[in-house]
């Protein structure tokens, strides 16, 4: 792993912090009239997505984070474990549903994933932006309902629910962003 002078903290960058990998979300270099420079980030925990604001001392040094991201596919769920299989080797790796969190609800068989890794333990999952569901049940399409941008709730195959506007039924394929679990487009299958 290698170490960096707090004054090299930037947004995006990986780094330990007591041990565990922690994303830099914000990151401000001060430089005070009187006294010594100092930065000030605002870091998020990967393991337990806790953020915090951290200040440190321009002669510190932080440890980088190094993760392991390997290219991975969703295969299926049983009782509280998401089974994922390696591309390059085929190796499968089990995850219990609660490091896969909200992931879990835009999950299908055969997803390609990224999964990242820290001491050999996965950390999180990275999905595609967007992913392309089956509505399994929704609301009729109410009659006379011509209020701008209405919509209503549907399930979708994976246990989701999702607002879609009052056009879709039952059946119908449509598109979702993964990043904010909205409603993108209908899809042709």
């Amino acid at each position: 792993m290698s170490i960096i002078d707090a004054t090299e903290i930037r947004k995006g960058m990986k780094i330990l912090w007591e041990g565990q990998p922690c994303l830099v979300t914000e990151a401000q270099f001060v430089k005070p009239g009187k006294g010594t420079a100092f930065t000030r980030a605002r870091i998020r925990n990967m393991m337990n997505g806790r953020s915090l604001e951290q200040t440190y001392k321009a002669s510190e040094r932080i440890e980088l984070c190094s993760l392991d991201e390997r290219g991975m596919e969703f295969l299926y769920q049983s009782t509280g474990e998401w089974h994922f299989m390696d591309n390059s080797n085929f190796e499968q790796l089990v995850m219990s549903t609660d490091a896969v969190g909200e992931a879990g609800n835009w999950l299908t068989e055969n997803l390609p994933v990224k999964i990242l890794f820290f001491n050999d333990k996965p950390i999180s999952i990275d999905l595609p932006n967007f992913v392309e569901l089956q509505i399994t049940e929704c609301e009729p399409a109410v009659k006379g309902d011509t209020k701008a941008n209405a919509q209503k709730l549907a399930t979708m195959q994976t246990g989701a629910t999702v607002g879609v506007p009052m056009f879709v039924d039952n059946g119908e394929w449509i598109r979702i962003d993964t990043r904010t679990g909205e409603y993108v487009e209908r899809v042709k299958r």
